[in-house]
Formats: structure tokens, sequence, C-alpha cells
């Protein structure tokens, strides 16, 4: 071969090489997206590298005592230690569904002991990865099995988990009005209106109590005409329970709307989550229950969930489960939990008069009747992204840029703080 020739032999395969070297070095994810931060647990990081000693976070969703610490039931502390002292304990696998002593507890908490359900046994119930899990698993399943819509309508403003959760498993998500801004209140004829309009058979999404992020519900009244309508169009009523004896202090009070639905003959499912009113966040506990038209329906779709969770989480954990468990079936404990969840509740609605009896104090421009009208965690003052940028950036207090703020946040020490702040903005920053 001649000098030339291998040359240009040398050459092909340098080129050849280099291609094959460029394509190996190529990554098949290098065109994926960078996600945005989630907006929650993104604030809270801004909070901890912020080092103002006055800086206060009203941003995450967790219960403070007035001393802004977490807060570890006294009865989780003591259902604690009867696990502990538990010889008999293991770590075994907990049935796909969960434990049914803890699964039947808590539909008992939400639904009552003298549900017409649960007397009937015209229910069934799953334990799940918290609320979040609930949701999740009640969705996938009606992706897959409901038939008689498949547009699924969820508050304005809502929980920003309800539109991903119910898109990702293949739902036509819209909004139904909630928050009217003029009164700051429940935007009631829209929402029965747009309920009137939707597509027959269609998903609600309700919260049940201490709406998120808005903290307003319906009356009961206004809850009756609702129902009247979804059954007027056949919708299928969701409800999501985050809240449940947290919001009013209140367990019955608090799941009236789902008793309510229940006793006028609906079919529903139910999200619970043990994380606020057990304090048990990290621990991820929670439950699905449905209520069905006759026994063996709850069955078999008891049957398809449990088929459905086995390929997602196999079973569930079991630690959280287990506390609760123990306190929803002890009568001293349960009453001693009724009592932690009073004090828990007192303070936040101690923390909405103080911060609204500052605000009137200070002569603060506007009404502020709905920080003490609104219930549960939140509080969504009305104020818009341009005030919560400068309460950010001046005064180093963190919440979301719609204006929502968790009342766990706010203490006696920091209150007057937080309420000179935002009548600094009212007055001075243009929106």
């Amino acid at each position: 071969m001649s000098d030339s020739a291998s040359q240009r032999l040398n050459l092909i395969h340098n080129h050849l090489n280099n291609n094959n070297m460029t394509k190996s070095s190529m990554s098949v994810f290098q065109d994926v997206a960078q996600a945005p931060p989630d907006p929650i647990f993104n604030l809270t990081a801004q909070y901890k590298a912020d080092t103002f000693d006055k800086k206060i976070n009203v941003g995450v969703g967790a219960f403070r005592t007035d001393e802004l610490k977490p807060y570890i039931l006294p009865v989780v502390k003591k259902a604690k230690v009867i696990l502990h002292e538990n010889e008999a304990l293991d770590h075994e696998y907990l049935p796909i569904a969960g434990n049914p002593s803890y699964t039947k507890a808590a539909a008992k908490l939400i639904l009552g002991a003298d549900s017409p359900a649960m007397k009937e046994g015209r229910f069934a119930a799953v334990q799940t990865l918290s609320g979040t899990g609930a949701n999740h698993t009640g969705a996938l399943f009606l992706s897959k099995f409901y038939t008689k819509s498949k547009k699924c309508y969820i508050s304005n403003p809502t929980w920003a988990n309800h539109r991903s959760i119910f898109s990702l498993v293949g739902f036509d998500v819209q909004e139904y009005p909630y928050w009217q801004p003029e009164t700051r209140g429940l935007d009631y004829e829209r929402l029965l209106q747009c309920m009137r309009e939707a597509e027959e058979g269609s998903i609600f999404v309700l919260h049940a109590c201490a709406h998120n992020p808005t903290g307003v519900d319906p009356t009961r009244d206004q809850w009756k005409a609702i129902a009247q309508v979804m059954r007027e169009k056949n919708h299928l009523p969701f409800f999501d329970c985050a809240y449940q004896g947290f919001a009013s202090g209140d367990l019955d009070k608090d799941a009236w709307a789902v008793r309510y639905f229940v006793e006028q003959g609906f079919e529903l499912f139910v999200c619970q989550s043990f994380a606020k009113n057990f304090g048990l966040y990290g621990e991820r506990t929670g439950n699905l229950t449905l209520v069905t038209k006759t026994p063996a329906d709850a069955q078999r779709v008891l049957s398809q969930i449990e088929k459905l969770q086995r390929a997602e989480i196999s079973n569930p954990p079991a630690f959280g489960s287990r506390i609760v468990d123990i306190v929803l079936n002890d009568p001293s404990l349960y009453q001693e939990w009724k009592d932690n969840l009073k004090y828990m509740s007192s303070r936040i609605i101690e923390m909405r008069h103080a911060l609204q009896q500052h605000l009137i104090d200070l002569q603060t421009p506007g009404t502020w009747d709905h920080i003490t009208n609104q219930i549960g965690m939140f509080s969504f003052t009305g104020l818009k992204q341009p005030q919560v940028k400068v309460l950010r950036e001046k005064y180093h207090i963190y919440m979301t840029d719609n204006g929502r703020i968790s009342m766990a946040g706010v203490s006696s020490k920091n209150v007057a703080y937080l309420a000179k702040s935002i009548d600094d903005v009212v007055r001075n920053v243009p929106v």
C-alpha cells in the first residue's frame, strides 16, 4: 500500500473513531429540561440560609410551638413507648392494604362510628403514603376504572399537588372557582354554576375542612347545596382531608361534610393524612377510604387498589401507622389525642386573633376580618406578589407568592413584627 493510500485510510479510521467517541460521550438524557425547584421546599431552603435575626418562615405547613419548635404530641410519645416495650413486635411486611385494625380505625375516624356505610359494610380502606399517596392511589384507580368522565375539577386556588397528581395519571384537569378576592371568601355561586356546567360524571376534588391554601370552608348549608348539584349531575366526590381535628379542634365537626355526603347516598373517595393531626410529617402515614353502593362493590374495588399498590410500593411502612393504630384503638389515648389537638388548634386560632388585632391597631388599610374567619393552618391574606417580594427581601419574611401564610409560623414573639411589615407593604408597595 502506498503512503498516500495509508494516510487516507488512517484519516478515515480517525474520523470514524472521533464520531463514535462523540456519540458515546453524549448522554441519552441531555435533552431533559431542568425542573424548577419546589416552591415550598425552596422557600424553606432560602429561610434557613438567611442569617437575619428577625426572619420569619410562614411558608411551610408544619405545626410549631409558640417558641417555633417542632411539636411531638405527648400521646405520640406514649405510643412510641408502648411500641418499644412490645417484645412481640417484629419488622415483617405489613399486608398490601396495611394493618386492618389501622385502616378500619382510620375509616371510622372520618366516616363516624354510626356511618351507614360502615354499618352496612359498604366501605373499604387502604393504608397509603400519607395524604399525597392517598390522592395518587385514588386517582390512579379512577384513571383505570372510572368510565363516566376523564375530567377532574380542582379548586382555584388549590394545593399544587392536586393538579400534578391527577394530570400525571391522565385526567383532563380543570378548575372550579373557589376564592373570591373581593370578599376574601368563598366564590359560592360561581362554584355551583361550574358544577352545573361540568360534564356529567366529572370528578370533583373537595377539601373536607380547612381548605388549602385559603382557609375558607363552605357553611353546612352551602355544603348541602353543593351535594344537591353534584347529585343532579352524577359527579363523583373525591374528598381530601389533611386537617381533621386540627382545623377546629373537633374531630366530628371537621368530618361533617364527608359524613353528610355519605348519608346522602354518594359513592366517594376520601383521602386522610396523619401528618398534621398526629405530627407524623416524616412517617408518611395516610389512608384512602372508599364508599360504594354494596359491600361486594367495595371489595372488588379494594382488590384492584391492592393490585396497583403492590406494583408501586408493595406494602406500606409500619412505624407511623402503628402509632396511629395504638392511639385510635385505645380510649384513654384517644381522649388524650383530642386534648393535644385542642392545644394545636387553639394556638393557631390565638395567633389569628393576635395578627388581626395588631393590624387593626396599626390601622392597616383594608379589612382583616378574613384572618379570623378563615380556619386551619393557612390564611390567604390577600397580599399580592409584589408585596410578598418586598416582605421577603426587606423584612426577611418568607411566604408563598400567592400571599398564603402558615399561621403555625406566627408566634407571640414575632406577630408584632409581622404585622408592622404587612402594614408597610400594604401602604407603600403598588400592586
